[in-house]
């Protein structure tokens, strides 16, 4: 029975931790944006947008 529970909830960590791929095309100058304040705030270019996109959503939901 604990060995069930552990691997239900080892299922449900994984299903939060999923990624989505998508293909996103942006302008060059856009890119070099987003690249160099990736660069200031320590992160990837992936990491930067996807910050991005989570802030963006934090505030929208807020209303």
């Amino acid at each position: 029975m604990e060995a069930e529970i552990r691997a239900r909830e080892k299922a449900v960590k994984a299903a939060k931790n999923e990624r989505k791929q998508i293909i996103l095309r942006l302008p060059q100058s856009l890119w070099d944006e987003i690249a160099a304040w990736a660069e200031e705030d320590f992160r990837s270019i992936n990491g930067q947008i996807e910050y991005l996109l989570t802030e963006s959503v934090r505030r929208h939901k807020k209303g």
